[in-house]
């Protein structure tokens, strides 16, 4: 495979030059030539505006070098042909629609991929500003994305490090048979939206052994608006990842007008997380077909800037506004899975939209204060008739479900919080089957398990 090395059409590599046109000029040269490998060699740092990636080129980044994106937005391109004018970039646009700016992009880039052990570094600083000790943002939305390719197929990640992302990381929508492997994500856990991985209405998505560390979700699947004449969101394996997140480690949602079904979550290591597992249906798409198995998590709350209060597991459904219904989720396994969290695990429906056939296996939640935030809060968030709600913090708190089992799985609390209670507290659900179930409530006084409109199976 032919090698185009960028320094060989004119990139400096001293971290001050923009080296854009040179490193774009050798991406074109290669993809006309039937593709390659285009080179940014170690020990350069390669200061750039945006890149296009094309069909059959692998960007490959040398352990040593360092791909800066510029802090000119009028440097980034714009994907959004609805957002191309300085007067309607900078202001509040939705983030259900495509990226505003892009630093690396590619559309319709077949068998294109971005390799080596070097740095990719974002500049997100450049974008940002401190609302309080706990939380940045910045003064547009949406700030630029890092790496979002669309409508390629046979892409791939490998062992890449990004860091300082002022917005989300690495977005592919539209994208079938996608691979990430073992590629880092550092970013800062107090930078708003800096999400690590989103793969939006995409097929046959792989990401392997991964670290990632973000503000807002390190792992989030999508059916983004914007991105709706894609299809659905399936075909996922999620797998020895390690992951540290101020939002959901892994999400599927809140994004959500397409499909999520077939997907797979096995030996991850969550810690330090605000929350762990969640779906989070807002929109009409649907979730169906969802294991988890082998996975360690530790959640503690951490400012109420972000969504979430410590759930190590959040199942939730509901309206986004009056015009839009939510969709159904069902189907969905948790094995193996033990938490130690602030919080317990929170599963929530609603009277038109029960959650189905929900199972625990072998499952260990311990609950115990570590934050110096309030306790006794379930966060809902976002819905058109709920918010963050006082409520008692059960090791399972399950409201308006059907065909719930937990079983083989034992609850415990460590350190109390005054607003600590049941091992399970259930309303609204329908066939609840417990087998071979130990748990016992936060206080002698307090039942172990709290039944409202349950129907049990026997």
């Amino acid at each position: 495979m032919k090698e185009y090395n960028v320094m060989q059409y004119g990139a400096k590599g001293d971290g001050i030059t923009n080296d854009a046109f040179a490193i774009q000029h050798a991406i074109d040269d290669c993809a006309k030539n039937g593709g390659g490998t285009v080179l940014l060699q170690s020990g350069r740092v390669f200061y750039s505006d945006s890149i296009r990636l094309r069909a059959n080129v692998n960007l490959h980044i040398q352990k040593g070098a360092r791909l800066k994106a510029t802090s000119n937005i009028n440097g980034y391109i714009r994907p959004n042909k609805l957002i191309n004018t300085p007067e309607t970039a900078l202001i509040g646009n939705p983030v259900t629609g495509k990226p505003s700016f892009v630093f690396i992009y590619a559309f319709e880039a077949d068998n294109c991929s971005i390799s080596g052990e070097g740095v990719i570094d974002a500049n997100g600083h450049a974008f940002l500003q401190r609302k309080d000790r706990y939380y940045v943002t910045g003064d547009f939305y949406p700030r630029p994305t890092v790496i979002y390719f669309e409508k390629s197929n046979h892409i791939s990640f490998k062992d890449i490090t990004i860091t300082d992302a002022p917005f989300w990381t690495l977005h592919p929508a539209g994208c079938d048979d996608v691979l990430i492997d073992r590629i880092r994500i550092i970013n800062d856990l107090d930078v708003a939206n800096s999400d690590g991985i989103d793969p939006d209405h995409c097929t046959n998505v792989r990401i392997l052994g991964c670290h990632i560390e973000c503000a807002d979700d390190c792992i989030c699947l999508k059916t983004t608006k914007g991105n709706s004449e894609y299809g659905a969101c399936e075909n996922v394996i999620i797998q020895g990842c390690t992951l540290i997140s101020t939002s959901a480690a892994i999400k599927i949602g809140t994004e959500g007008v397409g499909d999520f079904r077939n997907i797979i979550v096995s030996d991850c290591i969550i810690s330090r997380s605000n929350r762990g597992l969640s779906i989070q249906i807002r929109d009409g798409g649907n979730v169906e077909n969802v294991s988890y198995s082998n996975i360690m998590i530790e959640t503690r709350r951490f400012c109420p800037d972000w969504w979430g209060t410590a759930e190590p597991i959040v199942i939730t459904t509901f309206n986004r506004d009056e015009k839009t219904k939510s969709g159904k989720i069902k189907n969905i396994r948790f094995l193996n899975v033990t938490a130690k969290s602030e919080n317990g695990v929170l599963i929530h429906g609603n009277k038109d939209n029960l959650i189905e056939d929900i199972t625990f296996e072998n499952c260990r939640i311990t609950l115990g204060k570590s934050s110096k935030w309030q306790c006794g809060l379930y966060d809902l968030r976002p819905c058109l008739d709920w918010g963050v709600e006082k409520e008692n913090n059960s090791a399972f708190f399950i409201r308006y479900a059907k065909n719930i089992t937990i079983m083989k799985t034992k609850t415990a609390f460590g350190e109390l919080c005054e607003n600590y209670s049941h091992a399970i507290d259930a309303e609204e659900v329908d066939n609840l089957e417990l087998i071979r179930f130990e748990g016992k409530a936060a206080r002698q006084d307090t039942d172990d398990i709290r039944l409202k409109n349950v129907r049990m199976v026997r």
